[in-house]
């Protein structure tokens, strides 16, 4: 429920605040002086588009907060869900900037817009004239339905199977144009795999590959120097070996004079000892070498393989090709087992269709139980209000494929004359017949939606007389369940109001400016007097006001 309206710089508004109650509340005011500002303003807390033109002093910034009980509608886990605190009343607040830069708080937490309007439609709605077109729309239509037979549950498990469904559709027509793809290059796979798999790469091969060549390259001048270098360590005249070992020897003679000499002449010992072995793996490598013609072309015959792999399939390295190798494998085996893997998503498939048919077949159910609750509910409506003749119909028909909420597509249709043929509302309706069959929707709806608010924005035009009255009695009616808020026009439904305000002008220095304000019982009769006689009050205009507002 809207339990307050702040409204400061928007329009015509300097700075207004409005408190409002349960019940119905009526809001009048002559042409112009600013009624639909109100809505413009709410609109901003409800999630719709700014605009800095709205801006009454454009160096300041506009402020629109409302505050509502929310209390027993079930929003604590919406609330969790998008992280924003919860609060029985909670206020929503919409800033407006010069910059043109909108800000939206939900209990002082930041939102977006899309929250807005998902927390404001579960809050507040909001019947303008422009919504009368939604007779023409079959997905409100629907709605009303759905809504009034409770399935929003059933509708929830649909939605989740039909998303389900349209995924696995279109993944199996993916499969079906990539495999048709796969088997026109099947051929040219094979042959890439084949060739990749006969080649027997290995990771680490085309390193140690490398290595070999340039050591079977230079095989010549490896020998030689290390010849070389087991000459000076072990050969004739001086080799390095027979010295560290004369050296030792002279060491452990006198080894026992000197503090550390046992020590000295270990670690001398040790020395020789490892170019001994240098010396002599050295001497078995020089004598394993030689240049080899055959090794040297089989080494570069394997390598130029392997760059030429590379090089065709625009690698750097084996491990890219085995990769390679492993999605062709893959792609291969997919051409082959793709009628396995086909039949699996198909049956997976007529599972889901099972379901949806099923599901689908109790949406249907469901909305035929109301039909005739909605007809009935909607004439008895329409002929208190002034069309004793109506024909309201439902016509049903069933697709052959399912949509995003079943396989049903419903249609209302309309008669307001005895005898006539029900066509599409929008076409045979006036204006002031349009306005009662959708406050006839809205009065069957409000029992069954759960709305805290609901406003009429002048939903009656084109009536007078005893159908205005009327509805006023429906609003009435809907007040004593949920909050109603009407604009309007009408003595009729004014006096049915349980709250009055008043939206006037008032003119300043150098501004034109619009307030509201409550109206007491005896202002109520003055504003209700000017309604049914004009700005020219009579005392007959008087007391005929004061016995529409008693009664």
């Amino acid at each position: 429920m809207l339990k307050s309206l702040s409204i400061s710089n928007y329009a015509l508004i300097d700075k207004v605040e409005v408190v409002f109650d349960s019940g119905l509340t009526v809001i009048t005011g002559e042409t112009g002086a600013g009624k639909s500002v109100l809505l413009g303003a709410l609109s901003l807390i409800l999630g719709q588009r700014s605009d800095t033109n709205a801006l009454l002093n454009k160096e300041q910034k506009c402020v629109v907060e409302g505050e509502f009980f929310i209390g027993n509608y079930g929003l604590v886990d919406f609330f969790e869900e998008n992280d924003v605190d919860y609060d029985d009343v909670t206020i929503i607040r919409r800033e407006l900037l010069p910059s043109g830069k909108s800000r939206a708080f939900v209990n002082d937490t930041p939102v977006n817009l899309g929250f807005l309007k998902s927390i404001s439609a579960q809050l507040i709605d909001v019947h303008s004239q422009h919504q009368n077109l939604l007779l023409d729309d079959n997905g409100f239509h629907m709605m009303v339905v759905d809504t009034l037979a409770n399935n929003k549950n059933l509708l929830s498990d649909y939605s989740q199977l039909f998303r389900s469904y349209k995924a696995l559709i279109k993944d199996i027509d993916r499969m079906i144009a990539e495999n048709d793809k796969q088997k026109a290059d099947l051929d040219y796979m094979q042959f890439q795999f084949e060739q990749l798999d006969s080649a027997n790469l290995k990771v680490d091969e085309q390193q140690e590959l490398e290595q070999l060549l340039e050591q079977l390259s230079h095989a010549e001048e490896i020998k030689t120097n290390l010849v070389d270098v087991v000459n000076n360590l072990s050969q004739e005249p001086s080799p390095v070996v027979d010295l560290l070992a004369d050296s030792v020897s002279k060491l452990e003679k006198i080894s026992s004079y000197l503090a550390d000499g046992e020590d000295l002449t270990k670690r001398l010992e040790s020395a020789r000892i490892d170019l001994k072995d240098l010396a002599d793996d050295l001497e078995a490598r020089s004598e394993d070498l030689d240049y080899d013609p055959d090794a040297v072309q089989k080494v570069q015959e394997r390598l130029d393989l392997i760059y030429g792999l590379q090089q065709k399939h625009r690698v750097e390295s084996i491990a890219d090709l085995i990769s390679l190798k492993d999605d062709l494998q893959q792609n291969i085996d997919k051409v082959n087992f793709f009628d396995e893997d086909l039949k699996s998503k198909q049956r997976e498939l007529e599972k889901l269709t099972s379901n949806l048919n099923k599901v689908s077949a109790s949406i249907t159910k469901s909305r035929k139980e109301v039909f005739a609750l909605v007809k009935s509910g909607i004439e008895k409506q329409l002929q208190a209000l002034g069309i004793p003749h109506a024909n309201f119909v439902i016509r049903h028909a069933l697709n052959d494929d399912f949509t995003t909420n079943g396989k049903d597509e419903i249609q209302f249709l309309f008669a307001g004359n005895k005898g006539g043929t029900p066509a599409p509302i929008n076409k045979v309706a006036s204006g002031g017949e349009i306005s009662r069959v959708m406050l006839s929707i809205k009065s069957l709806l409000s029992s069954s939606k759960g709305l805290p608010t609901i406003i009429f924005d002048e939903i009656d035009t084109g009536v007078s007389g005893e159908v205005a009255d009327q509805m006023g009695s429906i609003m009435a009616q809907m007040g004593s369940s949920m909050q109603v808020i009407s604009i309007t026009h009408l003595p009729q439904i004014t006096v049915k109001g349980d709250y009055h305000f008043k939206v006037f002008k008032t003119d300043q220095a150098d501004k034109t400016i619009s307030n509201i304000r409550k109206l007491s019982h005896e202002d109520r009769v003055v504003e209700v007097a000017k309604m049914l006689s004009g700005s020219t009050l009579s005392e007959a205009a008087i007391e005929n006001a004061r016995t529409l507002l008693n009664n």
